[in-house]
C-alpha cells in the first residue's frame, strides 16, 4: 500500500475514533416580560426579572385552592348563591357556569376553580371558608407568609383587577408556591385533569370543565398547574413538569396567549437537556 495512504487510512481511524463533543441546547429565547424555571433540587434555570412585583391574573386561585384545602373537607358541600354568580358575570370574568341554588362538593368546586378559571367558584369557596370573602383574603395573606412569599400581597380570591390598587406577587414567589401546593396529591389531580364531569342530580345540574392549560395536551409529564389573563397582567402561565426525575416549576407573567405555551414547551426540553448533561 501506497504510504500516503497507510498514513491516511489512520487519520481517518483515529477520526472516527474520537467522540464529537456534546453542544448544550441554546436557552430558549422568553418573551414574557417576567419568567422563572427551577426545579426539585434547587437549580434556576431561567430567571427574567422573576422578582418584580406585578399582577398574576388567575394564578391567584393557585392560594385560593392552596387555602380551601387546609380548610375544608373535599366532602363538604357548598350552595351557590346568586352573589357567586353575579360577581363572575358582573366583572366579565370566567366561570364555572354554576347557578344559584346548586350544591356541589368542594372537590367538585376546586375543578370548577382551577379548570375553567371559575370567578363564580373561587366567590363561593371564599365566602365559605373565611367566613366571609375579607376572612378569606386574611388566610391567603397569611398563608403567603408562613410559606415565606415576601413579595406577594392578596386583595381578592380570583386576581380580578379589583380594587383599583389590586395584589400583586412574583415570577419566583408563584414558583415557591406552586411546589408547596403540589405536595398536596388532591391539588395535583385538580390541576392535571384535562376535563372534570359532574353528573346531573337533584342538586345540581351537569357541569363539564375543560382545563384551559393547553401544555397538557401537548407535552407529556406536565402537572398543571394554572392559566391566567387579565389586561393589567397580560397572558401569565404557572407550569409544572416531572423531567428526569425531578419536578420542574416554570412561571411566564405578562406574556401573549398562545405564546406562553410553546414557550414552556421548549423550556421544558431545555430544563431536560440540561438535567442529563448533569
Amino acid at each position: 500500500m501506497h504510504i500516503g495512504g497507510i498514513f491516511a487510512s489512520a487519520a481517518v481511524a483515529v477520526l472516527v475514533g474520537v467522540a464529537t463533543p456534546a453542544y448544550a441546547a441554546a436557552k430558549p429565547d422568553v418573551g414574557a416580560k417576567q419568567a422563572y424555571v427551577v426545579d426539585s433540587a434547587g437549580t434556576i434555570h431561567v430567571g427574567k426579572r422573576q422578582t418584580k412585583k406585578v399582577p398574576v391574573a388567575s394564578l391567584v386561585k393557585v392560594m385560593t385552592a392552596y387555602v380551601v384545602l387546609r380548610e375544608a373537607r373535599l366532602t363538604d358541600t357548598v350552595t351557590i348563591t346568586a352573589a357567586d354568580v353575579r360577581h363572575a358575570a358582573d366583572n366579565g370574568a370566567t366561570s364555572a357556569a354554576l347557578r344559584k341554588g346548586e350544591k356541589l362538593t368542594v372537590e367538585d368546586l376546586l375543578y370548577g376553580l382551577m379548570l375553567p378559571s371559575g370567578a363564580d367558584a373561587s366567590n363561593a369557596l371564599a365566602r365559605t371558608y373565611g367566613p366571609g370573602k375579607k376572612a378569606f383574603i386574611d388566610k391567603m395573606n397569611a398563608a403567603a407568609r408562613q410559606l415565606g412569599l415576601a413579595d406577594t400581597h392578596y386583595t381578592n380570591a380570583d386576581g380580578l383587577p379589583t380594587p383599583a390598587r389590586g395584589g400583586y406577587s412574583t415570577a419566583a414567589d408563584q414558583a415557591r408556591l406552586a411546589q408547596v401546593a403540589l405536595k398536596n396529591p388532591t391539588f395535583t389531580q385538580v390541576v392535571s385533569a384535562k376535563k372534570h364531569k359532574v353528573a346531573k342530580s337533584a342538586d345540581n345540574r351537569a357541569h363539564t370543565w375543560r382545563n384551559t392549560n393547553k401544555l397538557l395536551e401537548r407535552t407529556d409529564g406536565v402537572l398543571g398547574v394554572k392559566t391566567g389573563y387579565t389586561r393589567a397582567a397580560g397572558y401569565c402561565l404557572l407550569f409544572a413538569a416531572e423531567r428526569d426525575g425531578r419536578q420542574v416549576v416554570g412561571v411566564l407573567l405578562g406574556d401573549q396567549n398562545e405564546r406562553r405555551f410553546t414557550e414552556a414547551e421548549e423550556l421544558l426540553d431545555y430544563v431536560s437537556e440540561q438535567i442529563a448533561a448533569g
